[in-house]
């Protein structure tokens, strides 16, 4: 199989790998591009229609940054190199999307069920890319609760499920070793 093929369902999904955001490089997605990926990605499961999840297009990086350096210094151990590694997390690729959690408390719909929801929006994002042809890393981490990244970034009640994000490799990507199906299904 040509693992750059995704011409069809199954090869697209054969295909799709995550990349580390600090190896992606242009070309990233155009403007209209990303607005397609974010509509195929607001394809989703959503019991309630009750859409609890948001899109947060990073365009001001030094603000983000700025945003990072803050959550960095407010830790007890932060340290010149620790500011200077947030900071460039801004910068990694050339599109960075957060994908906010934003559910609907006190609803019929549990929240749990909602954050199910926010992930299947994540994973559709990331195959969305790559049904344009570039290629994305969902990263969580410190930086996703950090009181003044959340701040910056979130309303009340959101928060941060992940930032994606999406651009061109910067040299081909390897298969990772993937689970063994008889250590993860049973049969009921």
């Amino acid at each position: 199989m040509n693992l750059n093929d995704t011409a069809t369902p199954i090869s697209h999904l054969a295909t799709r790998r995550s990349a580390s955001p600090r190896n992606l490089v242009a070309p990233g997605p155009t403007a209209e591009e990303l607005a397609a990926i974010l509509a195929l990605a607001s394809r989703t499961p959503d019991h309630g229609k009750l859409v609890p999840w948001r899109f947060v297009v990073i365009e001001d990086r030094d603000r983000l940054a700025d945003a990072l350096e803050a959550g960095c210094r407010a830790s007890a151990e932060c340290h010149e190199a620790k500011i200077a590694k947030f900071r460039e997390k801004a910068f990694w690729a050339p599109t960075l999307v957060a994908l906010l959690a934003s559910p609907v408390r006190g609803h019929k719909i549990p929240e749990w069920e909602q954050r199910l929801t926010v992930g299947a929006v994540g994973m559709n994002l990331l195959h969305a890319a790559h049904a344009h042809g570039y290629v994305g890393g969902w990263v969580t981490g410190e930086q996703a609760r950090m009181p003044a990244v959340v701040d910056t970034l979130c309303e009340e009640g959101e928060d941060i499920a992940g930032f994606i994000y999406i651009g061109t490799p910067a040299a081909p990507l390897e298969e990772r070793e993937r689970p063994d199906l008889s250590a993860i299904v049973r049969t009921f």
